[in-house]
């Protein structure tokens, strides 16, 4: 075995969101710590493939939407057209300067950034190319990637990361998978003017987000023209070389005699992603265990099977969001290196909010009403809802909806689910975020008086 190159307090695998903010903080602490990234930039999914970009790309089918609603308030717009390369170019060059922010910030912190791919050569040593790097304390946190399925002719479709190396605006788009990655994707191609068919095994959408959830969304959708082939299953993707719409896909649909199919120029699988964990060695490790998904198996504070190893994030799998994994990671190094006053430093999963970057958006926190019946039983739980018009539409000769739920338990009433969808509901969460993880009863939030004209009043003034 080669010798060992160098010796740190911690190591992290993984540059993204939460490796790099459970570094920062072990470094603040005097801890001499490294970080392993692979792909040759900082920032994981979240800055590279993921929420940052996505969002960029959300804000330009807002903007699309808003000078289509310009003339309902008497505003001319002579003429606009859309050019998918400049803000292809434009969003890449942000994200650059984000890659660029992250390596100054490790060596601000004095955290060395080692370029290269990960693998366990014992429970406290890392190979990275021909160097081995050693240290008391190693976090795994590798991410995830996008699952391609396994059917004929996958390989000509593009996955969510892809999706960013798009050069140009596609005419015609399939999107295979109706969860929010799929659902989000869908409204920026729709927005930004492609045909846009949404396939789901299913009948609903955004199955794992309560239903006044998914059912708005799929109704709003269908409003808008997007087509959905429920029930479906892709079965095969052919690629006709200098057709204008180069890719057949066909798929089964329950009940039917026969298989349909239909021609795209786009063609992107949606149906969800697995950890980052083959390059890892783990047999070298034989204590770090992964679950019937993939997941790296770990406890509330990060722990897996083998002392000094730990693992969050996407590759832990346990509420895979960004924010989700800094705030984890952050903890993970108080409790590391802050000292004894954060001995028992750990991320309390339960009442995260998130939202889906949809047209329109939502956003949830909580437990589903499903969900609140299961743990609570029917009859504990009593459900708050709302639909309307959002005073934006006013004007406009299309309808919209938001929808607002609110899911209590207890003689006290205590907010256990919050559900909402509409314009703005993606900027109004976090506040009732912060009631509720300290516990706000339906009381509370009558007990605060209304900002009108808004939407989120709404939320304080139901009965």
């Amino acid at each position: 075995m080669a010798p060992i190159s160098r010796l740190f307090d911690f190591i992290v695998i993984g540059g993204g969101s939460g490796g790099m903010a459970c570094a920062r903080r072990a470094a603040s602490y005097g801890a001499k710590v490294a970080v392993i990234e692979g792909s040759g930039r900082l920032g994981g999914t979240c800055v590279n493939v993921g929420c940052v970009p996505k969002k960029v790309m959300f804000n330009g089918a807002s903007i699309v939407e808003a000078i289509e609603d310009a003339k309902h308030y008497g505003i001319t717009v002579d003429k606009h057209s859309f050019d998918w390369g400049f803000l292809k170019h434009a969003r890449d060059e942000y994200v650059k300067r984000l890659n660029g922010i992250y390596e100054r910030n490790l060596n601000k912190e004095n955290v060395e950034y080692i370029d290269g791919t990960a693998s366990f050569v014992s429970s406290t040593e890392i190979k990275v190319n021909d160097d081995v790097f050693k240290a008391s304390h190693i976090l795994i946190a590798t991410g995830g990637h996008p699952v391609i399925p396994k059917i004929e002719g996958s390989e000509h479709g593009i996955d969510s990361d892809r999706f960013f190396d798009l050069e140009t605006q596609p005419k015609k788009v399939a999107v295979v998978g109706s969860g929010y990655i799929g659902i989000e994707l869908a409204g920026i191609f729709h927005a930004l003017g492609s045909d846009v068919t949404v396939f789901t095994r299913t009948e609903h959408i955004l199955r794992h987000h309560d239903s006044i959830i998914g059912d708005t969304m799929l109704a709003e959708m269908k409003r808008q023209g997007i087509k959905f082939e429920h029930n479906s299953s892709a079965q095969a993707l052919k690629r006709t070389h200098g057709a204008e719409l180069p890719l057949e896909l066909s798929w089964e649909v329950a009940g039917a005699d026969k298989p349909a199919s239909a021609a795209y120029d786009c063609v992107l699988w949606a149906i969800g992603r697995t950890p980052n964990t083959r390059a890892l060695n783990l047999a070298s490790v034989p204590g770090v265990v992964l679950n019937k998904t993939g997941h790296i198996v770990a406890d509330e504070y990060q722990n897996t099977g083998v002392k000094g190893v730990y693992s969050l994030g996407d590759v832990f799998g346990k509420s895979e969001l960004t924010p989700v994994a800094i705030a984890a990671g952050r903890r993970l190094a108080d409790r590391l290196f802050g000292g004894e006053r954060f001995a028992g430093s750990k991320l309390d999963y339960a009442n995260i909010p998130t939202v889906i970057f949809g047209h329109p958006p939502a956003g949830t926190i909580g437990l589903t009403e499903e969900q609140a019946k299961k743990q609570y039983g029917a009859e504990a739980i009593k459900v708050y809802q709302t639909r309307f018009t959002n005073m934006y539409n006013a004007l406009t000769p299309f309808k919209p909806p938001t929808a607002m739920k609110l899911i209590v338990t207890g003689a006290d009433e205590k907010v256990v689910g919050l559900h909402i969808i509409g314009r703005g509901c993606d900027e109004m969460l976090q506040g009732f975020g912060v009631a509720i993880k300290m516990g706000a009863t339906k009381r509370d939030f009558d007990n605060c008086v209304a900002i009108h004209p808004t939407s989120s009043e709404e939320l304080v003034t139901m009965r």
